[in-house]
Order: structure tokens, then C-alpha cells, then sequence
């Protein structure tokens, strides 16, 4: 959320007193955030996936072109040839929301069932902002963000499906709903968003065992005790995680053409960066993949009776 110059400096005078560097480095991270939602709120980097053409959109979350194209062999509606290279509007969740579901698209939001497992999709649809945690100083411009009632149906799977056993929504609780809405809405065009492969569960087995959590593990790699072998095979086992439900979507929904993109990428320690920040519009993170499939309804999987629609209809 944004706040005054003397606030701003205000709370930087207090982090110099107890963290000097740290104190430093994020109120010059704050500034770089002003300059770069003011630059983007004009001129923006990237391309909405409403300039393309399709009808079902599936998002997995913090999944890089390289890594899709390591498992694609695995799974017969990718081809790792006919995977793209995109630049995305975001650099992490919440500004991916922000920049992708604007009044410029409103007409085509209103034709949109989205099930999403982002816990940002909260504040940035019903408050405008890009999270409840970030401050940026000096009022960055507000986009034109859409409401939860722009949309033909907003399923919220994070409040009632997150697992604290691998700190994200399952992938499986997002196919249900979106076999749901896919089976039961008028809208032309449906968006499923996954909880994978990204953080947290990067440093978490998909099988309940204990692992690092996001800090350890980020934090590890850059101390050099984890190798990034380790950790890029455990974001491989999240992403064939998530690409199993995706199988299992893919033959319960109706669709001409079904987009596989995500809403960023992740750094493993190229530049010197770690994960994903808004604003760190580095080839590993604004870099995202992007392929076409199809997708036909055969029946055989029939949703729970206690899956609950969480919507604003």
C-alpha cells in the first residue's frame, strides 16, 4: 500500500537504528518500487494474456520456461519445441493480478470464470492494491484494477483449500473447481490458477516429509549450503505435482485452445537474486513459458460432493 515520503522516511529512520544495511537496502528497494510502478503503469513490459486467443488459461505459479521444458517429454500435450518464451506483466503474483485483470479488459473479464489459488487475489480484487504487506512510497499510481463482481464467476480456493503441510492450495483442490466451473458456467473463457510450482512448497516434499522451508531454502542456496541441484529437482517434483492435476483437467474440460503460461518465473541465484520480487524484471523471473493445447471433457472425473464454490454468484 503506498505511503507518504515522511512516513516512508520515518520508518527508515527507525529500521537504521536497529539494522543498518537492511535498513538501507529496503529503502532503496521502496524507491526503485516507486520508479518502477510509475514507468509500468505507462509503458509496460510485458503482454497481457487477453491479447491472445484462447479459452481456457492455466497459470502455474513461479514456473520457468527451462523447467517447463525439462519435464514436457513426460507429458504428452507439451512439446518442448512448441514451448514459448514470454515476457509476463509481473514479477511476482500480486502485480501479475494487478497488470492482467484491468477495466481496459473489463468486457472480456466479465466473460471470464477464474479459479485461483493465489491468496493475493483477495486484496488486489476487492482493494486495489498489489498485497497487504508491501509498502511503497509516494503513492505509486493506482491501476485500474477489476472488482470480484467484474468477473462471470470468481472461485476463491484459498481460504478453505490451503495445506499447511506443504504451505500452498493442493493442485487437485483447483482442478475440482475448475472442472466445476468449466462444467457448469456460460462464461466464454476460463482461468485456472495453481499454487504451484512456486514458493513456499519449494522446499517441501509433495509426500507430507519435512523439508526447508522458503527462507532455509533460498537462504541455503545462497550461503552454499544447499546445492541448486537439490533444490531445482525438488521445483521439478512441484511442477510434475501440479502438471499431474493439469493431465487430469485437460480431460474434464471442454476447450478449443488452452493455454499453459505462468505468472512469473523464479531466480536461482542468477544476478545475485533469489525467488521473485515485484519489480526484479530479470530474464528468470519476467521470463515465462507459454504453450497451446487442447482439451476435451471425457466424464470420468466427477468433483467431490463437498467441494465447496466459494464465488461471487
Amino acid at each position: 500500500m503506498p505511503v507518504s515520503f515522511s512516513g516512508w522516511a520515518s520508518a527508515l529512520r527507525e529500521g537504521l537504528t536497529e539494522d543498518p544495511r537492511r535498513a538501507v537496502l529496503r529503502g532503496a528497494y521502496c524507491a526503485y518500487l516507486g520508479l518502477w510502478y510509475t514507468v509500468t503503469s505507462r509503458v509496460e513490459p510485458g503482454r497481457n494474456v487477453y491479447e491472445r486467443d484462447w479459452d481456457a488459461l492455466i497459470v502455474l505459479d513461479a514456473c520457468r520456461v527451462d523447467a517447463l521444458r525439462a519435464v514436457a517429454p513426460e507429458y504428452p500435450y507439451l512439446d518442448r519445441e512448441d514451448i514459448e518464451s514470454v515476457r509476463s506483466v509481473g514479477c511476482s503474483s500480486p502485480e501479475w493480478l494487478v497488470k492482467t485483470f484491468t477495466t481496459d479488459h473489463r468486457e472480456t473479464v466479465a466473460d471470464t470464470a477464474h479459479v485461483t489459488a493465489s491468496a493475493f487475489a483477495e486484496p488486489v480484487f476487492e482493494e486495489g492494491v498489489y498485497g497487504p504487506n508491501l509498502t511503497v512510497p509516494f503513492g505509486w499510481p493506482r491501476r485500474n484494477v477489476v472488482s470480484d463482481d467484474d468477473f462471470a464467476d470468481l472461485v476463491r480456493v484459498w481460504p478453505h483449500g490451503r495445506d499447511e503441510r506443504i504451505g500452498a492450495v493442493p493442485p487437485g483442490d483447483v482442478t475440482e473447481r475448475a472442472i466445476v466451473a468449466g462444467r457448469a458456467t456460460d462464461a466464454g473463457r476460463l482461468v485456472a490458477h495453481y499454487g504451484q510450482p512456486g514458493t513456499p512448497s519449494l522446499g517441501r516434499t509433495t509426500d507430507g516429509d519435512d523439508r526447508t522451508d522458503e527462507t532455509d531454502a533460498w537462504s541455503g542456496l545462497r550461503d552454499g549450503d544447499v546445492s541448486r541441484e537439490l533444490l531445482w529437482e525438488r521445483y521439478l517434483d512441484d511442477l510434475r505435482y501440479v502438471l499431474d492435476e493439469v493431465t487430469v483437467l485437460l480431460e474434464n474440460l471442454d476447450a478449443r485452445t488452452v493455454a499453459i503460461t505462468a505468472d512469473h518465473g523464479e531466480a536461482f541465484g542468477e544476478w545475485g537474486a533469489y525467488g521473485h520480487l515485484d519489480g526484479l524484471a530479470i530474464p528468470p523471473v519476467k521470463r515465462v513459458p507459454w504453450v497451446e493445447t487442447t482439451a476435451t471433457d471425457t466424464g470420468w472425473r466427477t468433483p467431490t460432493s463437498d467441494v465447496e464454490r466459494v464465488s461471487n454468484g
